[in-house]
């Protein structure tokens, strides 16, 4: 006989005999009469009944004559003094018999049900505190959110203002769509791509978009969930995200911020180490060795630190292929505009080229913060649409703070304010080659700025020539030089730009070599996080002494000639500054219109004049 049959044959004579049983209690149910006590006792003493059995308050018994066709009958016994008193009453009674399985049953059910729901929600908190997934089993298992191509509804098109990033990441896309004639000329898919650029220039946006574009699965973790407080979980984990994705492959793997992870090992060797981040390390450049780059299996990571990544990760065949993703241009930034307007109601006539000349430096995710800015300025000023003034309001917002009106200084500070921001505007009026001034305010912004300056740049500028430093480092301190000019005083209102001032002055010393005392040498670089063994953020001087005050000397000289400059281009023209002063005063926030009348007459001033000193060139 086939299994398949016997199989049958026996759900058919489990179904017979279920039938049969069925049936004989039915008929037991049938033949068996439940009747009163009191309808027993008066059977009884009329001996009518046969046989009886006792079985605790029950009796059973068989009656000589069949009654209504039943000759077998059971019923419950009442207490005999209550029963000889119910039979003198003549009442009719029996006995209820009430049933305590449930209770007994409930009784020890309940108590262990209640300690099983504890136990699991005690593991389940226990389990999120430790970072799991509410097992203790789990704590190993990769933390990685799995996205598919419906989930990311990112595409390239979603992503502005990166160009040659894109560009880049074509290939991979091509790959990931189909991996096995990508290869025909022999060549093979970096298997790891490093996005590199400063916070918020859409790194992260970038890898959802790849796999937007290639409609594959998306892993996307961060490098800090791979390190627990539980030794070798994070190798465990690295390893469990690696196989995930070799099953679903074609597929991506997203570390993002994978300097928490990929750290250089003995960076601090004084410091101590920390074995279970080294671990996580070490299983990772395991697991990059060994996937086949022809499985369709991609990595892909974001960090804003790779000099402080461990050289053993960057190397060919892990990480062989680095994409930079930096702050855009002016048409890369007129691109993201374009991009975060398109829920935005703009006003007609409003160009984002000009809210692109206004923001140079700024990030895609600051060009976003800027939309949202200008479009609640817009709000609560009950419009029906955002315009230029509103992303101007928005820019001055960002950049220098929120306005406290509330702030109220005294008549002295005011002045001293009004003259200190106009020495800034007129000094950047006579000084060639700077940004112009677009707004002068003393309404109080931010946590200390009692007033501001904004210069509005006209283009991109990538390089710098000295006269181009000095020429900004003398309107840095055109404020402090106004003070002095009309107060014979200095105040605290400075400190800011003289520490700016310090910095550009030590920058063109030890960085960009431009005093001739000091030669062509280098004496600072880019500050890095990773500055070598017991750094702990401190630089480490790589000059004598003597190289040491030189440098000092001529940080000193350059601030003061820049200083000695700005104060002679203030008194030169201090009608124009007093006349400035006191339309500032009087209406606090001046517009760049405004400022053209005011200084109308004073002339850029082309050269040094020639009785100023100057660094030798």
């Amino acid at each position: 006989m086939q299994p398949k049959a016997r199989f049958h044959v026996i759900y058919l004579f489990v179904a017979l005999a279920a039938i049969l049983l069925l049936q004989q209690l039915m008929h037991a149910a049938q033949s068996v009469a439940v009747i009163p006590y009191s309808e027993f006792q008066q059977l009884l003493h009329d001996k009518k009944v046969t046989e009886v059995e006792i079985a605790g308050d029950t009796l059973q018994g068989t009656l000589k004559r069949a009654q209504a066709g039943k000759t077998h009958f059971v019923t419950t016994r009442v207490d005999p003094q209550l029963a000889d008193k119910l039979d003198t009453a003549g009442v009719k009674y029996s006995r209820h018999e009430e049933s305590n399985f449930l209770p007994t049953l409930l009784s020890w059910i309940a108590p262990a049900l209640l300690f099983f729901f504890v136990w699991t929600f005690l593991m389940r908190r226990m389990g999120g505190a430790a970072g799991g997934t509410g097992s203790l089993m789990a704590v190993g298992k990769s933390k990685a959110k799995v996205y598919v191509e419906t989930d990311t509804k990112v595409t390239f098109a979603d992503v502005a203002g990166v160009d040659e990033a894109k560009q880049e990441l074509q290939e991979i896309v091509a790959f990931l769509k189909d991996p096995k004639s990508y290869g025909r000329l022999g060549a093979r898919m970096p298997k790891g791509v490093l996005l590199v650029g400063p916070p918020g220039t859409g790194k992260t946006l970038l890898a959802r978009a790849v796999a937007g574009e290639a409609s594959v699965p998306f892993f996307s973790i961060s490098g800090s969930e791979f390190v627990e407080m539980f030794v070798g979980v994070g190798a465990a984990r690295v390893r469990d995200l690696f196989e995930q994705a070799r099953k679903q492959a074609p597929s991506i793997i997203f570390i993002d911020e994978l300097d928490a992870l990929g750290r250089a090992r003995n960076a601090s060797p004084y410091m101590g180490g920390h074995d279970e981040k080294e671990q996580t390390l070490n299983q990772l450049l395991v697991e990059l060795d060994g996937f086949d780059s022809t499985s369709g299996l991609v990595l892909l990571a974001a960090t804003n630190r790779p000099e402080i990544l461990d050289p053993a990760l960057l190397r060919a065949g892990r990480f062989d292929r680095q994409v930079l993703v930096d702050r855009p241009d002016k048409l890369g930034r007129i691109d993201i505009l374009k991009v975060h307007t398109r829920k935005a109601k703009l006003a007609v006539g409003t160009s984002l080229e000009s809210v692109a000349a206004l923001t140079p430096g700024f990030t895609g995710a600051d060009l976003a913060n800027l939309v949202n800015e200008a479009a609640l300025v817009a709000t609560r000023r009950n419009g029906t649409d955002v315009t230029l003034e509103d992303f101007n309001a928005a820019i001055e917002r960002i950049i220098a703070g929120l306005e406290k009106k509330n702030r109220l200084l005294n008549p002295f500070e005011r002045k001293v304010v009004a003259y200190h921001e106009m020495g800034h505007a007129l000094v950047a009026r006579s000084v060639p080659g700077t940004d112009p001034v677009q707004k002068v305010s003393i309404i109080p912004r931010g946590i200390g700025a009692l007033g501001y300056t904004l210069q509005r740049p006209t283009e991109d500028r990538y390089l710098m020539t000295r006269e181009e430093l000095e020429n900004k480092l003398t309107v840095l301190l055109g404020g402090r030089a106004a003070e002095h000019v009309m107060f014979g005083h200095l105040s605290t209102g400075a400190a800011d730009d003289l520490s700016k001032a310090t910095e550009i002055a030590r920058s063109m010393a030890t960085r960009y070599a431009m005093v001739p005392e000091l030669g062509h040498v280098a004496y600072d670089t880019e500050q890095s996080p990773l500055l070598g063994p017991m750094s702990g953020g401190f630089s480490r001087r790589t000059y004598s002494e003597v190289t040491a005050r030189e440098i000092d000397a001529a940080i000193r000289s350059i601030v003061d000639q820049a200083f000695t400059r700005a104060r002679a281009l203030i008194a030169s023209s201090r009608d124009a500054l007093e006349s400035g002063a006191a339309r500032l005063l009087e209406k606090e926030t001046l517009t760049e219109a405004e400022l053209t009348e005011i200084f109308k007459d004073v002339k850029p001033a082309l050269e040094i004049k020639s009785g100023e000193p100057r660094l030798p060139i």
